[in-house]
């Protein structure tokens, strides 16, 4: 009878270990949702941001409700710099789109240093790396979270695609990562350079897919994070009156 025992032990294992190494373990990266990149009155709104915004609420409230870690990258330039006058720390145009904020979260400062936590997507929901300049890999921490996180997809959203979309995208790809671009909720501010930056994402081995084929339909419109006539609904009202 024991002998029986530890057969039946035995062969329960095997059965139970697929299931758990099968599972699926993604990450957003959510690249530069902030205000002056996302809102009509921010200093450089993207073109497409009323339909970009609603998919990007999408992809975080899957996020939060699956339990889907993220890593969020925000550029933040000093205002006595040459950088121009977008996203300057100090100013509301650097912050981040609301909803694109968990509450579990983690900052870090753009610096030299590479120190971090092992423990660190444990820990929090979301990790938040500054950077000064639109490639996150410039950045010595950005580049080692980035490199050292392990998952079986990378999701990436956000803008612009043109720049630092693109970088982030391709570094990711140098260093072996399986990368999906949702291709409806990034922005773009020139449509023809974005669908070039697009096609080299693709050659280069990244997935480019719809939102919906990750989250299913959603009749979601309005956002009520932008304060435009467009995101707002008033100008096709206005429309449809005359």
């Amino acid at each position: 009878m024991e002998a029986l025992k530890t057969l039946m032990i035995g062969d329960v294992v095997p059965m139970i270990r697929p299931i758990l190494t099968l599972r699926k373990k993604r990450i957003v990266i959510d690249v530069d949702t902030q205000k002056d990149f996302f809102l009509a009155d921010g200093k450089a709104c993207v073109r497409n941001h009323r339909r970009v915004l609603a998919n990007i609420r999408r992809v975080m409230a899957w996020a939060r409700r699956d339990q889907v870690r993220v890593i969020s990258t925000i550029q933040c330039h000093n205002p006595n710099g040459h950088d121009g006058d977008v996203c300057l720390s100090g100013t509301p145009g650097v912050c981040k789109v609301p909803y694109t904020l968990r509450n579990r979260r983690l900052t870090f400062d753009s610096g030299d240093t590479t120190d971090f936590s092992r423990d660190l997507l444990q820990n929090n929901d979301q990790i938040i790396l500054c950077k000064r300049t639109p490639d996150p890999f410039d950045e010595p921490r950005a580049e080692r979270i980035l490199t050292e996180a392990k998952a079986s997809e990378f999701i990436v959203i956000g803008g612009s695609t043109e720049t630092s979309v693109l970088y982030t995208v391709l570094g990711m790809l140098t260093r072996g990562k399986s990368v999906t671009v949702l291709v409806d909720a990034v922005g773009s501010s020139e449509k023809s350079v974005a669908d070039i930056s697009l096609r080299k994402m693709k050659a280069k081995g990244a997935k480019l897919i719809e939102s919906k084929t990750l989250l299913g339909h959603s009749s979601l419109r309005q956002v009520n994070a932008c304060q435009c006539d467009r995101c707002r609904g008033k100008l096709r009202k206005a429309t449809l009156s005359a």
